[in-house]
């Protein structure tokens, strides 16, 4: 039977994957080696008896097998960020807010450490809304149209997206994953201020802050009171971790404190917007130490592994991160300051039982655990609602 054209299989790559040949399988499978060939190059469609053999052959579902291109959804869905015009997109899906929005995985928003696997693929043009006028002979729109991989729409239906720069947001995403398995965290890395306009623009559910405000003597209050304009939130604290500067092993320079980077060492800094900046920045007011007395102020990095990488190799001699990070990269740390770390949440996303499944882990003593060995975190009031605007 002539394959239909909407009929896909993986039968090849299964097979592969377990070793066997094309006659291997069909031996086991009581075929020819040609129906074996023709099914995996698409020119025959083999039928129910020949499917349920292969399936039982290969120890997988029917499903594992075959379907059809024209089962796979489309969805409409609002771009999280400007993208190339015209070529093919890997997104990642989540519904935020009423809507679904599309996370394009191009360059660093492709990986953690391994690869991310997309949800769905489209062709999409510039999102209109960050061009501002600019550049109109490539004004596309925000919303592209997503051929989904695979129909578990269950899947997407259950992502929460956390926006923030804290490492330890991933140990706690992977621990409530294992407590919840229905539910699939996303973790998109921004800064403090990112954060939380991502959270604005209806690109995540959680803004994961830590900013100090010295007027007030608050922490992250101030700023989103400032951003929400109107719109009711709360804040829960994830834990109170220590900032400093990352040294060498050893510090070999003798750096103690902000005023002996101005001493000929060198440092890197973080992006605006970047709670870790801005603690860099409050510092050397402090001491009355103009920004461009310190050798690499301008040298910015993206995160705090960045920061890590860049001291341990000698590109810096200091950089701001935290107490957590010197110990995973094996590097002297000089205090300066604790910072409480909260997540923003709008209080309608509360009532969503995969946020509130989410927060619930915030409790459990595998969360608690894995903060704890880490290092470097407050967690005595994990969990809190500190406050609500």
């Amino acid at each position: 039977m002539k394959q239909d054209s909407d009929l896909r299989n993986n039968l090849k790559s299964i097979r592969t994957r377990l070793g066997m040949s094309q006659q291997d399988l069909a031996n086991i499978a009581s075929v020819t080696r040609q129906t074996i060939s023709g099914v995996e190059s698409g020119q025959y469609a083999p039928s129910v008896a020949i499917t349920l053999r292969l399936a039982k052959a290969l120890g997988c579902q029917v499903e594992d097998l075959f379907w059809l291109e024209r089962d796979l959804p489309e969805i409409e869905a609002v771009l999280a960020k400007p993208v190339p015009c015209g070529q093919p997109l890997r997104v990642s899906l989540a519904r935020v807010g009423g809507q679904w929005i599309a996370y394009p995985l191009i360059g660093q928003d492709a990986f953690r450490q391994d690869m991310i696997p997309a949800d769905g693929e489209a062709v999409a043009g510039v999102p209109a809304r960050y061009l501002k006028g600019k550049d109109k002979s490539r004004i596309g729109t925000d919303k592209v149209q997503v051929r989904l991989l695979d129909d578990n729409l269950d899947t997407l239906h259950n992502t929460i997206v956390i926006a923030g720069c804290a490492p330890v947001i991933s140990l706690w995403a992977r621990a409530t994953e294992r407590w919840h398995p229905q539910l699939r965290v996303q973790f998109n890395f921004a800064n403090s201020m990112a954060a939380l306009d991502s959270l604005c623009r209806g690109e995540a559910h959680i803004a994961g802050m830590h900013l100090y405000d010295p007027e007030t003597g608050e922490y992250n209050t101030p700023f989103v009171r400032d951003v929400l304009a109107g719109r009711e939130a709360v804040l829960i604290t994830l834990g109170v971790w220590e900032e400093g500067l990352l040294v060498k092993s050893g510090n070999p320079r003798g750096i103690r404190t902000v005023t002996d980077l101005v001493a000929g060492a060198t440092i890197v800094n973080r992006e605006i917007g970047s709670g870790s900046r801005l603690l860099l920045e409050q510092t050397l007011q402090e001491q009355q130490i103009p920004f461009h007395a310190i050798q690499g102020f301008d040298h910015i990095v993206k995160n705090h592994q960045d920061v890590a990488q860049a001291v341990g190799l000698g590109v810096a001699d200091a950089g701001i991160s935290t107490a957590s990070i010197a110990t995973a990269f094996g590097l002297g740390f000089i205090p300066l300051h604790q910072s409480r770390y909260d997540l923003v949440i709008f209080k309608e996303y509360l009532e969503e039982a995969p946020v509130q499944q989410l927060l619930s882990t915030l409790g459990h003593r595998m969360v608690h655990s894995q903060f704890e060995i880490l290092g470097g975190y407050d967690i005595s009031k994990i969990g809190e609602v500190v406050a609500t605007v």
